[in-house]
């Protein structure tokens, strides 16, 4: 049975930044979700209380061995004003795989679910209307169990934050560029590249910056043993267009499994398009682009949804992909997962929630 959701509302709401001048995850709602884990009690306690600072000790495990980990997804609002969720279901299992990969006793899906639902109705009116903006859900999971020990917690707390969120990248829609990461390392198999693990994010930084000082907007990594197989780009995953055929890296255990990327796995099938999951090199990916059979490359994610890639930096070179241009393909995937998620298009795969109202202090 579902434990019941404590709600105490603020007296003190916060401003509202006008939806225009909205970036990404830099204005927070009035509410949060939380829930604690100990080993006698097991999860407990889940409640919405108003956004406020968490109080740790500075022990607390997470400070000293990253045992964190996270997941992102969003509701919308359409143009009826209802608002929905996109595969909150997949997004719980997500984080509780997760969690298993970073010795974190898994927490109900179904309380996963329920938090999402009621964070978003009770700051309902936080969720943006204006076209390509949406509410960022943040749910994560850290260990706050103090002592200094080199073993799994026995403390955690789960939380749930919500953001009003633009466009993740500031082109937009617009092709980015990014760069081959020759030296540095992502992830590799064994490791915890396939987790939404801070830690991954971390060990990306560095390579990022570097990135940005040449003017890119991102890394494209590749594998972290023969530094050959197109690994991530940046936070996304990765797809490109060669011929008749998309092609996809495998989730083999370095790699996230998007589930922007299965959406869009899903509806290429579902339009009759090739698609393979499949280890293919970067140097493949260079002859494709000189001969002009690769016609398209692009990231996907739940922050960008679809992201085209317009330069590709290897080696000293920049690689022109598509013209400089969003692909044909690349823009109707685009179309397509954000009419689903937005409520203009019809939901043949039932991916989209309504938001579950009546949640009640």
């Amino acid at each position: 049975m579902m434990l019941p959701i404590d709600i105490t509302r603020t007296t003190s709401p916060k401003p509202r930044v006008s939806e225009e001048a909205l970036g990404f995850g830099q204005v927070f709602t009035d509410h949060m979700f939380l829930m604690d884990y100990d080993d006698g009690d097991g999860w407990h306690s889940p409640r919405i209380v108003p956004y406020q600072p968490l109080a740790m000790d500075p022990a607390s495990a997470v400070l000293h061995y990253a045992q964190a980990v996270f997941d992102g997804l969003k509701a919308y609002r359409g143009q009826d004003g209802s608002l929905r969720l996109f595969r909150p279901g997949d997004h719980a299992a997500r984080l509780n795989r997760s969690c298993a990969g970073l010795c974190i006793p898994p927490l109900d899906e179904a309380m996963i679910e329920a938090s999402f639902h009621a964070l978003v109705d009770t700051d309902r009116d936080w969720v943006p209307s204006r076209p390509g903006t949406s509410l960022y859900l943040r749910p994560a999971v850290i260990a706050t169990e103090r002592f200094l020990g080199v073993r799994p917690a026995k403390a955690y707390t789960y939380f749930l934050i919500a953001s009003p969120v633009g466009s993740y990248y500031a082109e937009g829609i617009d092709p980015v560029s990014i760069l081959v990461a020759e030296r540095h390392v992502r992830a590799v198999e064994g490791g915890l590249g396939a987790f939404k693990a801070g830690a991954n994010y971390a060990a990306s930084l560095y390579a990022a910056e570097e990135a940005k000082q040449e003017g890119f907007s991102q890394v494209l990594w590749l594998d972290g043993v023969q530094h050959r197989y197109l690994d991530e780009v940046g936070t996304m995953n990765i797809m490109l267009r060669i011929g008749d055929e998309v092609i996809t890296p495998p989730l083999s255990g370095t790699i996230l499994a998007g589930i922007t990327r299965d959406t869009a796995i899903t509806l290429l099938k579902d339009w009759g398009i090739a698609v393979s999951e499949r280890p293919i090199a970067i140097d493949d990916v260079v002859a494709a682009n000189r001969n002009g059979t690769l016609t398209e490359m692009w990231g996907t994610g739940t922050a960008a949804v679809v992201s085209p890639v317009g330069e590709l930096g290897y080696k000293s070179e920049h690689l022109t992909i598509a013209n400089g241009q969003i692909g044909p393909l690349t823009r109707r995937l685009f179309d397509a997962i954000t009419g689903l998620q937005y409520g203009t298009a019809p939901d043949p795969h039932g991916w989209v929630k309504p938001v579950r109202a009546g949640f009640r202090s």
